[in-house]
């Protein structure tokens, strides 16, 4: 199981005392020269008087934006420390216990602007940077990573269940091969009947579902009937219904989280 996460928007900064990123530990240090490519690009866009319009941010997020600027200096922790939305406050995956947080290293993926792709042990910076963003000096990031995501995800990915709770900026960077049992995550909610997508409930939903397919008992779902079965312990709870659509003759299959 892979299970893949957008980034939170918001993030929160490492310890001052904590080291800098070092690239060479990341995960798929073969992503290394884009990466570098994509840091030098932001720290130099972030240092204009233009760099909130050219990043697509609100003036009030300029001091984030500046902290670009020193990004390769700056303190980093964990993943699962930096990432701090509403998906991650589900999620919750900075306080798993020992097995399960085994689990989540070795199977959630986070889709990076930035990075490419991490795991949730990887320590980075905080910082201000989306995929839907035409970086000067690298073009749009989606296409700049997408040939580097599929080098560095396909293999991994291959014959096994992906499990795609990302946005839809996110899955234009990378989409998984046709060995893949790929399951698009999709949240809607009911009220009086009828069914609308949602954006927060959509991040707090598909945080729960992480941080319950890498916490519950047994083995990791293999298809998309066993992921809908996982899901369905959830009913009840923080669901109320599960869904799970057509094979499609290409593409990824629709899970559908109901929420009240």
């Amino acid at each position: 199981m892979l299970v893949l996460l957008p980034p939170s928007e918001g993030k929160t900064p490492a310890p001052a005392d904590a080291a800098p990123v070092d690239l060479s530990t990341l995960a798929h240090p073969a992503l290394t020269p884009v990466r570098e490519r994509v840091l030098d690009a932001l720290a130099a866009v972030s240092a204009r008087p233009d760099a909130c319009t050219v990043l697509g941010v609100s003036p009030g997020l300029a001091a984030e934006v500046a902290r670009n600027t020193t990004i390769r200096t700056a303190p980093a922790a964990r993943a699962s420390r930096v990432y701090t939305g509403v998906l991650y406050g589900a999620a919750a995956l900075d306080t798993l216990s020992p097995a399960a947080r085994a689990r989540a290293v070795a199977s959630v993926r986070v889709v990076s602007a930035l990075w490419g792709v991490l795991t949730v042990d990887d320590a980075v910076p905080a910082y201000r940077l989306s995929m839907g963003t035409d970086l000067p000096g690298v073009g749009p990031l989606a296409a700049a990573w997408r040939g580097p995501l599929g080098d560095a995800l396909d293999v991994e990915a291959d014959g096994d269940l992906v499990v795609d709770c990302r946005s839809a900026a996110y899955r234009a960077a990378w989409t998984p091969p046709a060995g893949a049992r790929w399951v698009d995550v999709r949240v809607l909610r009911e009220v009086d009947g009828r069914r609308s997508v949602v954006s927060h409930h959509a991040k707090h939903t598909r945080g729960v579902l992480t941080r319950h397919l890498v916490t519950r008992r047994g083995r990791a779902p293999r298809d998309a009937e066993e992921l809908a079965h996982a899901a369905s312990a959830l009913v009840g709870d923080a669901l109320h219904a599960v869904e799970l659509g057509p094979a499609p003759r290409r593409g990824a299959r629709t899970l559908s989280l109901v929420v009240l």
